[in-house]
């Protein structure tokens, strides 16, 4: 379980490298398609829709852990949406996440790096907010880290860099 130092300093580490990585690419690179999307008959990502997908998830983990502070039962919230298997989650996640990139497909990339930063700042924000205590819960029914609060915390460092990683080998292979 890391501690609240430990999250801080990856946040931060992880936000500073993000934000390198962005500004050093062209304009046109972050509009070039560079990854297929997960969900079928989509179009393909772009190195912005990855970034503007990152602000998604950072603030959907936020909501887990603040309903898992309030005592509810499903904090990640996959039991409403009916599935019935792994894989009706992971289509259901992918059609979100689909969702949610289109709509703001047409979002500069400086509007998507203030909501890249306001995302960090509310995570940071809730960490200051949570006890050790807090940041060591378990969040009932999340597949991520170790699934304590601030192993999810943590994850957003780490989705950030599996998405650049996505990101460079598919903007690699288009070359």
């Amino acid at each position: 379980m890391p501690t609240r130092v430990e999250i801080l300093d990856i946040l931060s580490k992880s936000q500073e490298q993000l934000f390198a990585r962005i500004q050093a690419w062209p304009p046109a690179e972050l509009e070039r398609a560079c990854t297929t999307s997960e969900t079928p008959d989509s179009p393909p990502w772009r190195p912005k829709d990855h970034f503007t997908h990152l602000v998604r998830v950072e603030r959907a983990f936020q909501g887990m852990i603040r309903r898992t502070i309030e005592g509810k039962t499903d904090p990640v919230g996959f039991s409403r949406i009916g599935a019935k298997n792994r894989d009706e989650v992971v289509a259901w996640i992918h059609q979100q996440n689909q969702a949610y990139t289109e709509a703001h497909y047409d979002d500069s990339i400086e509007h998507i790096l203030a909501d890249l930063t306001a995302a960090r700042q509310e995570s940071l924000a809730l960490l200051a907010q949570l006890t050790d205590e807090q940041i060591a819960l378990p969040i009932p029914g999340a597949p991520w880290a170790d699934g304590t609060i601030g192993g999810i915390l943590i994850t957003n460092a780490q989705h950030a860099v599996q998405h650049l990683s996505w990101i460079q080998e598919g903007l690699r292979q288009q070359s």
